[in-house]
């Protein structure tokens, strides 16, 4: 195949590795990890494997921080232990509720349930609970974000031999 023709494909698969990274329907990183190790070799680019490493340890870093970040964020919001246990519990459950974010609104909604079964009476604390959910889901996913953003980069700079 030609080498233009693989880092062409190498970069949209970056591309939608970025935009999977807030898009769920996306594998997020994947693509981006994947659209990586084709330019490394399936062209004859001389990309360091520092490059693939750093960028494999980030990815899983990003997968696990996804999970843990909004359920420490929820604490730090005044959250219990039932909030961030809801958390984890709701994000596994709305992967597989076919509706748009289903992810993002079973997170919430695990925090918020969690933190009623804990005290049903504090609606306010359920409800900071999950806005320091949201917060970390944001966190998460903008170190998701810049994760990708920085493989495209790395392939783009390597393209015009800048590193």
């Amino acid at each position: 195949m030609d080498h233009s023709l693989i880092s062409i494909l190498c970069i949209i698969l970056l591309i939608l590795g970025i935009l999977g990274t807030f898009l769920p329907v996306l594998p997020g990183l994947v693509l981006s990890l994947a659209g990586l190790l084709i330019y490394k070799y399936g062209t004859d680019a001389d990309l360091s494997m520092i490059y693939i490493w750093a960028f494999v340890i980030l990815s899983i870093a990003s997968v696990i921080l996804n999970y843990v970040i909004p359920a420490k964020t929820n604490r730090k919001y005044g959250g219990t232990r039932w909030g961030s246990i809801g958390s984890i519990i709701g994000t596994i459950i709305g992967l597989f509720i076919p509706v748009p974010l289903g992810f993002l609104v079973g997170m919430f909604a695990g925090v918020f349930i969690g933190e009623l079964l804990h005290d049903s009476k504090d609606m306010n604390k359920a409800l900071r609970s999950t806005k320091g959910a949201f917060i970390g889901f944001i966190y998460g996913t903008g170190f998701s974000l810049v994760v990708g953003i920085a493989m495209l980069m790395v392939v783009v700079l390597d393209m015009i031999n800048f590193i």
